[in-house]
């Protein structure tokens, strides 16, 4: 199993929007890709919570069979065509893919 794991900090103002407001895009995006491989065992997209100590914006969580589930994941026309808005308004990501 390979558990894939991304954090964005957003920028506060990018395409138009706030960052409230692109957080919760990036959410509703990230969601829309549960089930989107079949090897893809789980997907959580959680966005920080006011008032707690946060250093990113918007969290993925997710868990694959193995390496080929991951890479077909990353390569499917619906999450490449998503990843322009994730550039344009992130000021900093962090991924850390390991296997159990």
């Amino acid at each position: 199993m390979i558990k894939h794991i991304v954090m964005w900090k957003l920028k506060d103002h990018a395409e138009g929007a706030d960052r409230a407001a692109n957080a919760a895009r990036m959410k509703a995006l990230l969601d829309g890709c549960i089930g989107l491989v079949p090897g893809l065992l789980k997907l959580e997209a959680v966005i920080a919570q006011p008032g707690l100590e946060a250093t990113y914006d918007v969290m993925l969580y997710s868990e694959f069979t193995d390496k080929a589930a991951l890479d077909e994941y990353q390569n499917h026309p619906d999450h490449v065509a998503m990843k322009p808005f994730f550039v344009a308004v992130r000021d900093a990501r962090q991924c850390m893919d390991y296997e159990i």
